[in-house]
């Protein structure tokens, strides 16, 4: 029974890798990774909206991305006896150089009050930092 459960098991995640495309190789191909508990989605891309919340692949050349991010914020930072709170903040990114084949990495989070999300080329060297655009009913 267990190895049936098992088996079960790997082949719905083996099913779940075969739904991603593969990468254009006349595009790039950019990942969001987020942190436990964290929801990040691709808002925009060159004020267009996208409806593909897992990856992204855009032309080489420059792009903005806003993406959504909604996060946790401990309670401890909103005051003593306070509970967590979620929040919801739309941040943008800009970078002038995607290139085309190359896979890039979008990570987010929260600090506190404040979001932030970084972009990293396949070299794991940062490349470009988002900025907060609006946070609340986004």
């Amino acid at each position: 029974m267990r190895l049936l459960l098992l088996s079960l098991s790997l082949l719905t995640l083996g099913g779940c890798a075969l739904l991603m495309p593969s990468p254009d190789p006349n595009q790039a191909w950019i990942d969001f990774r987020q942190q436990d508990g964290q929801a990040l989605h691709a808002s925009r891309v060159d004020d267009k909206a996208q409806t593909n919340l897992r990856y992204l692949q855009v032309p080489p050349g420059r792009h903005e991305l806003e993406v959504r991010l909604e996060f946790e914020v401990n309670g401890q930072d909103i005051g003593q006896g306070t509970s967590s709170y979620r929040r919801t903040c739309l941040l943008k990114l800009a970078y002038g150089d995607f290139a085309a084949g190359e896979r890039y990495r979008l990570e987010a989070g929260g600090i506190g009050f404040r979001p932030w999300a970084r972009l990293y080329d396949e070299r794991d060297r940062e490349v470009a930092k988002a900025r907060e655009s609006r946070c609340g009913d986004v």
